[in-house]
């Protein structure tokens, strides 16, 4: 008897959360591997942030099911946010509560956090947990979800825009930090609308458009299909880095 198959990180199917005047996600079929880096690349507006709000169960579909580690979204969203770690596009607003604080709530909820994990994170990103979360800069809060996301170590990291508001140098800590959680066997899915990330950081992508999904492919593949092909995808949507030929 051949040994079961595990289940992929991420399945989708026919997934659709339709809010009309064509605004939405329509029929996503979608299969992430674990553990691989798997980036949701589209102009703002396409989708990108609906797809992952599904699969965090915090909307319902208009129809189709999307699964995590075999868990539905819906049905079983609350263990499937004990395996994820998520940093949304919008980060909460925590209000006066220490950074410390949203740890220890936040870390409670998931039954508790290596407490070296957490300062290890912060040292690397020099953020100074003792400091209410309103008194934080932009580029602080980011790095404060970032600790959140990555400080259970879980299996599966779902990334919304996590570099917005970092500076170069966080970026590439933050691109670093994501190569070791996937070393250690964490799957990945991140969300963008910059080429050069998707192409720095990932294993392959998937490109959606007006909330479909037109493209799945391996970052070689897209390498070698050149500049043609990628100008077809975006033609006629703005993308806030100058698109470049992958590889160049």
């Amino acid at each position: 008897m051949l040994p079961e198959m595990p289940a992929p990180a991420i399945r989708t199917s026919g997934l659709s959360k339709d809010y009309g005047a064509r605004r939405g996600v329509f029929d996503l079929e979608l299969q992430v591997q674990g553990p691989e880096i798997f980036g949701f690349l589209g102009p703002n507006g396409s989708g990108k942030t609906t797809t992952i709000r599904l699969l965090m169960g915090m909307i319902r579909p208009t129809s189709g099911q999307a699964f995590v580690f075999g868990l539905d979204c819906v049905r079983d969203s609350v263990a499937v946010k004990r395996k994820v770690g998520y940093l949304p596009g919008d980060v909460p607003q925590f209000g006066s509560l220490t950074g410390e604080e949203v740890v220890a709530y936040l870390g409670g909820m998931r039954g508790g956090v290596d407490r070296r994990r957490v300062q290890s994170l912060c040292e690397r990103f020099e953020l100074d947990l003792s400091r209410r979360s309103r008194e934080y800069s932009n580029g602080n809060k980011q790095k404060l979800a970032i600790v959140l996301a990555f400080m259970h170590s879980p299996e599966l990291l779902i990334l919304d825009e996590p570099t917005s508001g970092l500076d170069p140098l966080n970026r590439q800590d933050f691109y670093k930090l994501l190569r070791e959680a996937n070393d250690a066997g964490a799957t990945v899915f991140l969300s963008s609308h910059v080429l050069s990330e998707i192409e720095q950081i990932c294993d392959r992508v998937g490109i959606i458009r007006e909330g479909r999904l037109v493209r799945v492919a391996e970052l070689d593949e897209l390498r070698k299909s050149g500049n043609k092909s990628l100008e077809e995808v975006f033609l006629g949507y703005f993308i806030e880095e100058p698109p470049k030929l992958l590889g160049s």
